[in-house]
């Protein structure tokens, strides 16, 4: 019984994989990479068009002013949960461990 459960799981996660490998390569292969590439390098020179029509108009400029950025903030409720379960976990091992030692160095004693 025990055979058959784990062998159901591995076929799953060969699945996911196979799955997975074949989104990938078949984004690469029509060639959304390439395209998301060549769209950012338009928006920069658009940029750089701007940048130089405002340096011949007389213009003050601020370069961070014609720089994209793409900062995202990941932070959500759940992440910030997770964080905290996380640290909570982690004092908690380290107890368990320091307590563990300290045992043991009393036995070897």
């Amino acid at each position: 019984m025990e055979r058959k459960h784990l062998s159901k799981i591995f076929r799953f996660l060969l699945l996911t994989l196979f799955v997975t490998f074949m989104a990938i390569y078949v984004s690469k292969s029509a060639g959304y990479i390439e395209y998301e590439n060549r769209k950012q390098v338009a928006l920069t020179e658009k940029q750089i068009e701007k940048f130089e029509a405002d340096v011949k108009a007389g213009k003050n400029v601020d370069l961070n002013k014609y720089l994209k950025k793409n900062e995202r903030n990941y932070q959500n409720k759940i992440s910030n949960w997770g964080l905290k379960v996380s640290k909570v976990m982690e004092n908690g091992v380290n107890k368990v461990v320091k307590v563990s030692f300290k045992f043991l160095a009393d036995l070897a004693e």
